[in-house]
């Protein structure tokens, strides 16, 4: 079942439920094209019809960010949990261990996702790694790259790379990554788990505070991102609630 937030619609998806539905797509050689929502995409959504076009085409879309959580409890089409992209990425890495799939990991710099590959083969093994690239090309490449990714034998496709380039990129090859049977953006995910950037304590992942913590870490970049992106995603949830209650019914 899926729930309209800020017209946006999110599968009200537990992580259970979520891994359920990937490894069924998986097993029927099946394609499933992923992506996960926070407040700041929502927002952006709102005026990037490319970026809209690409979210609403995906099979699964996930609740990232705990705003979205919130929003959804307050728009009174309540979602079951949030599915933060980076666990479910996490998750899926010891799935393809345990199903001997492999894996391709495209985004981030090359020192970066070099660590990535160098962790997951250390902690699994070499035999899940498909294959990884830089997530740093130029638009004439990109037909190259879902190629290569396509013969690389991978089951599971993740990429790094920032919104919305990673979503365009994946709705517009999805055809020639067709074998892939998973395919997802994962933003700053590699960041995370090469050890560059530290993960909020789980305490803040749960108040809401984990884009808090990403701004203590890189000030420079990141606070006007989210000044404005949560602005003005609490006054489009304000204004999406005083619609709801004058017409008396769910948006």
């Amino acid at each position: 079942m899926r729930e309209l937030i800020l017209n946006c619609p999110v599968d009200n998806l537990t992580m259970v439920e979520t891994m359920d539905k990937v490894a069924l797509a998986i097993e029927a050689q099946q394609q499933i094209h992923h992506v996960v929502v926070n407040a700041a995409k929502l927002v952006n959504m709102q005026s990037d019809e490319q970026l809209k076009e690409a979210v609403t085409a995906c099979d699964i879309i996930n609740a990232d960010g705990q705003a979205v959580v919130w929003a959804s409890r307050i728009l009174k089409s309540p979602l079951k949990e949030r599915v933060a992209g980076v666990d479910l990425m996490q998750n899926l890495v010891h799935f393809a261990h345990q199903k001997n799939y492999r894996i391709f990991f495209l985004g981030a710099k090359e020192e970066v996702v070099s660590k990535v590959v160098a962790i997951y083969s250390e902690k699994y093994t070499p035999d899940i790694i498909a294959g990884y690239r830089k997530g740093y090309f130029n638009s004439d490449e990109e037909t190259e790259i879902a190629q290569s990714i396509t013969n690389s034998g991978a089951n599971i496709l993740f990429v790094a790379i920032s919104s919305p380039k990673k979503e365009i990129f994946l709705n517009r090859y999805k055809d020639i990554l067709g074998p892939v049977n998973f395919i997802m953006g994962v933003g700053g995910s590699f960041d995370v788990v090469s050890g560059k950037v530290q993960r909020a304590p789980l305490w803040m992942q749960r108040t809401g505070l984990e884009w808090f913590y990403r701004v203590l870490q890189e000030p420079g970049r990141m606070w006007k991102r989210y000044l404005v992106t949560n602005s003005l995603f609490i006054w489009m949830v304000c204004k999406a609630k005083i619609n709801q209650i004058f017409s008396g019914k769910k948006k």
